[in-house]
């Protein structure tokens, strides 16, 4: 029991991480999702929502957090590595998971209209794929929806629409 409560410490610890570059993000003006990933107990690689900043609609969170851990390791697998992420990955990034080989993935709010980790589509987890991703979800869901919907309020309020 004892090893339950410090591993749920230790993913809200590192979820906490994620949730920080979230917020920088939010404070760019970009969606706000963030995202880290652990090797052994340390931070190899993170990220956060640029794709208006660079104009790059792959450059979710997810796939920067892999870009860095990969560039870190000097290698293109993520074995034995968590993947900590604010929102339920779309399919581009389930998909950069699965290829780049994580162990887990460990979210804080679902998303109901793209995620791929179970909720909308299951692509971490399919059999048909050579790698699947143990997921695990709802540390911070609260502060993760929060921000979520307080960035797309202040969108629609402001005349700006959705991204």
């Amino acid at each position: 029991m004892n090893s339950d409560i410090s591993g749920t410490q230790k993913h809200l610890r590192f979820m906490q991480q994620a949730f920080f570059l979230a917020e920088q993000a939010y404070e760019e003006k970009e969606v706000p999702v963030g995202a880290i990933v652990v090797k052994n107990g340390s931070i190899i690689g993170k990220g956060y929502n640029q794709t208006e900043r660079l104009n790059d609609p792959t450059a979710h969170a997810e796939m920067l957090a892999i870009s860095a851990a990969c560039s870190t390791l000097k290698q293109k697998y993520l074995q034995d590595c968590t993947l900590y992420v604010t929102l339920e990955p779309c399919p581009m990034c389930s998909g950069a998971m699965v290829w780049s080989k994580v162990d887990r993935v460990v979210i804080g709010a679902l998303d109901a209209k793209a995620g791929s980790c179970g909720s909308v589509f299951n692509i971490t987890s399919s059999d048909k794929l050579n790698h699947q991703v143990d997921v695990m979800h709802g540390f911070m869901e609260e502060d993760c929806e929060w921000i979520l919907k307080q960035f797309f309020q202040e969108r629609r309020s402001k005349g700006n629409g959705q991204p």
